[in-house]
């Protein structure tokens, strides 16, 4: 994979979006044949004897409870009919979270307690996990006569993923030390008013290289995004995060196991389809032909279900779950 400085390849998904997002075509674009939904996965938190609790309970629990409690959570992954299950709500093609869960407006929908005491965290917006997305990838290489030729395009406003200049590092592990008192004079430092005062900005490196960071961006309606040639092979391996240019390779030499973002965008030379995770989306949308489409809201590997162009994503747009 290499990264393309010449972004008129995706000029196309320009010309078949919308301006406006009163449906997911400011994001997705028009005129594929069928559409699939491929709902991210939520988690859900357990305990093996009580609920788990509210968080009025928990601020005036002992801290040897929460602690004791702390222990014993069982954090999984959960369908979004499994929540709707759990809340009594309907699941369909065009649910929404804060619906599933019934929240009202005035509250938060990020986590909620169902009526049988367990605690569901919101899915993921924007971002497919490794596994996730080589299933799906496995589904749209068997669809397009250039399995091996395509492009990938990453939202630019992932933090670190862009170096820039400025007086302190983009990514946080960069200023990381063992030593406790090397720290402190970086942290006396930052907020010392005089020394700000004399201090220029300086070139702060992200993951992405200099050249990447200043170069041009793949322009879509008010996301720019960084692009890249991408084989769509390559990501129907499970082990895509360490073949991409954005993989996080100082975080490895810090201790973190390898990471990289999923491609916000990705699509093959043909143009046979499309696959679009949106930063702001607790869902994946992919256009394409119908069988493409048929055979992904099949794998029981995925939650997925087919929705008709200019479906209405909105945060307010369930109308069965109100």
């Amino acid at each position: 994979m290499e990264w393309i400085a010449d972004t008129s390849v995706g000029a196309w998904l320009r010309e078949r979006l919308d301006d406006a997002h009163a449906t997911m075509h400011g994001v997705v674009p028009h005129g594929f044949p069928a559409y699939a939904r491929v709902f991210h996965p939520a988690i859900v938190r357990s305990l093996p004897d009580r609920p788990v609790p509210a968080p009025a309970e928990w601020e005036s629990m002992p801290e040897a409870e929460q602690q004791r409690l702390r222990e014993q959570f069982v954090d999984e992954p959960a369908t979004w009919a499994e929540t709707a299950a759990a809340f009594g709500t309907t699941m369909h093609p065009f649910a929404q979270w804060r619906r599933i869960v019934r929240t009202p407006d005035d509250e938060d929908w990020r986590t909620r307690i169902s009526p049988d005491g367990r605690e569901f965290s919101a899915p993921v917006e924007g971002e497919l996990g490794a596994g996730m997305l080589s299933a799906i990838a496995g589904h749209l290489v068997a669809h397009t006569s250039t399995p091996d030729a395509g492009f990938a395009a990453v939202w630019e406003g992932y933090g670190g993923l862009l170096g820039f200049f400025g007086e302190a590092p983009s990514r946080a592990f960069l200023t990381f030390t063992d030593d406790p008192n090397h720290q402190a004079m970086l942290n006396r430092s930052t907020h010392d008013p005089f020394n700000n005062v004399f201090r220029k900005p300086t070139w702060q490196d992200g993951i992405l290289s200099r050249e990447i960071s200043e170069g041009p961006r793949l322009s879509l309606p008010d996301r720019d995004h960084v692009l890249f040639s991408a084989p769509p092979r390559t990501f129907a391996d499970p082990g895509w995060v360490l073949q991409v240019p954005w993989r996080d390779r100082p975080a490895e030499e810090h201790g973190f196991p390898p990471a990289a973002l999923s491609p916000s965008l990705l699509w093959p030379e043909d143009r046979s389809w499309v696959m679009v995770s949106e930063i702001d989306f607790d869902s994946t949308i992919v256009a394409g032909p119908d069988a493409l489409i048929h055979e992904i809201c099949a794998d029981d590997r995925l939650e997925a279900m087919q929705i008709p162009e200019g479906t209405d994503l909105t945060w307010d747009a369930d109308q069965v779950n109100r």
